[in-house]
Formats: structure tokens, sequence, C-alpha cells
């Protein structure tokens, strides 16, 4: 199974400052950004840069706190963020997991997509300048309790967020990244709400 918070920390991307440090289109992005869609691909790397799984699909979102992953490869999942809960629907086990929004994300990455200029509430930032064409920062944690020990976000010259990696705890790598991305677009609010499928497992809430 793919990290079902690193994929909702995903939705905080873009930004809208060409010239701008990594931080600073951060926080345009933050303060600017009602939302966005773009084709993601995710890939797990171990300890020593094996890959452990790959997936890709569509990412969603609309602030405050709105937002939808759906996964096409290898298998089907969709995972939405209403603004109150959290939901995982795994297509092949026809099985959905419901949880508090607040307490699936807790002080995650996706915390980033707060909406209200928290960032530097929970993580502390910092450039880390430039590496393969793009430009870097690091937001490290600053509670225990989240999963990841630092997450880097990649932005290219046109300030969009290209590639995301999160690093957790146990050595492992996701290594996100975004292709076709577009700004502020109008989005179906019934893409935001999740109802279960008839007959399928519901676990949580």
């Amino acid at each position: 199974m793919l990290p079902k918070i690193a994929l909702s920390a995903l939705l905080c991307l873009l930004t809208s400052t060409a010239h701008a440090g990594a931080i600073d289109k951060l926080k345009s992005f933050i303060a600017a950004t009602r939302g966005a869609q773009a084709n993601f691909s995710q890939v797990v790397l171990d300890q020593n840069g094996k890959r452990l799984q790959s997936a890709s699909g569509v990412m969603q979102f609309q602030r405050p706190g709105k937002f939808r992953w759906t996964y096409q490869k290898p298998y089907e999942q969709i995972i939405v963020g209403d603004g109150a809960k959290f939901w995982l629907y795994d297509v092949d086990l026809n099985q959905v997991t419901v949880k508090k929004l607040d307490a699936a994300l807790g002080s995650s990455p996706a915390a980033l997509l707060s909406g209200n200029n928290e960032i530097e509430r929970g993580f502390s930032l910092k450039e880390k300048g430039t590496a393969e064409g793009l430009e870097w920062l690091e937001a490290t944690p600053k509670t225990a309790e989240s999963n990841f020990s630092a997450v880097r976000m990649g932005f290219n010259t046109q300030a969009e967020l290209v590639q995301m990696e999160l690093n957790d705890t146990f050595g492992h790598k996701t290594v996100l990244t975004f292709t076709a991305m577009q700004h502020n677009p109008k989005l179906p609010e019934q893409q935001f709400h999740f109802t279960p499928p008839a007959g399928a497992d519901v676990v949580g809430e």
C-alpha cells in the first residue's frame, strides 16, 4: 500500500512568484492559490535507493482543506478530504476507511495545505539551493509526532512545484513528480464529497 498521508501532502503545491526564493514561492502559493489540478507519479525508495512501489494518477485540491487523489495505476484508490473527514477507498478491496481530517493528517506534511498561512507554525523552512534545474526548500516538522523527518520541494523557473520528496522515519523516500499543473481551475464541488459505494466495508467513524 502507498503511504496515504504522503499522498495528501501533495495537495500543497504550486506558487506564483518567478524570481523569489523557494520559501517565498511556497508562501505565495499558500496565500494566493485557491485550487489546483495535476497529474502525478509516485515512487517509493528504500534506504539504498531501491524502488519499492510506484503509482500514478490525478490530484486536485480546493482550499481550505478539500482534496481528491485518484490513483489509477497499478491499482485504483481514491483519497478524498471534504474539509471535515478523510476518506480512503480501496477499489480492489471494496473497503473505505474514514477518519476526522485533523486526526488523519495530524502534524504531517499535509498540514502544509491548511490554507491559513500556518506553515511556519508546524515546520521549519530552509532554502536548499538549486539542483537538477529546480530550486529547493526543505520543511522539517517541529514536533516528533510527524511520520516524516523532512519534506523537500523543488520549483522550476516558472515557480511551479515540480517535485516533492518525503523522507519518513523508517529511512524510506517518497518522490512525487507533478505534470500538467492547472492553477485555480474550476473544479466541481462534488469532487470533494465521498459516499461509500453500496456493499463496501466501511472502517472508522
